[in-house]
């Protein structure tokens, strides 16, 4: 499990964190070139407490809007179903990731 962000976090210092706020959170993207649309998950990544998820998935949002739209008919409908993740505040793993890491009994690796 790829997880951006984490920094060499114990297990204790993720779980104090989670409590103070913390989240793991996905956003979806999409490019497009004509015929041939596709739509992508980006990595985990670790929201510390009070920072901004909006921050960590706008280089997202910006593949979206500057290459999601041009496939037809699905470039559109994914950039828009793209956006609202992206306004949303991506979607919250936490409980996954969370469970994950009790199963696994080791903290991932940072991604690249």
């Amino acid at each position: 499990m790829e997880i951006r962000g984490l920094g060499g976090l114990s297990h204790e210092q993720i779980g104090a964190a989670i409590q103070q706020g913390a989240k793991f959170v996905m956003f979806e993207y999409c490019w497009s070139a004509l015929v041939v649309t596709a739509r992508r998950s980006s990595p985990i990544h670790y929201v510390p407490p009070g920072a901004s998820r909006y921050a960590l998935g706008a280089k997202y949002l910006l593949c979206t809007l500057f290459l999601g739209w041009w496939g037809i008919p699905w470039g559109p409908i994914y950039s828009i179903a793209a956006l609202a993740n992206y306004f949303r505040g991506g979607n919250d793993v936490t409980a996954a990731v969370m469970y994950a890491l009790q199963v696994e009994g080791e903290v991932p690796g940072e991604g690249r």
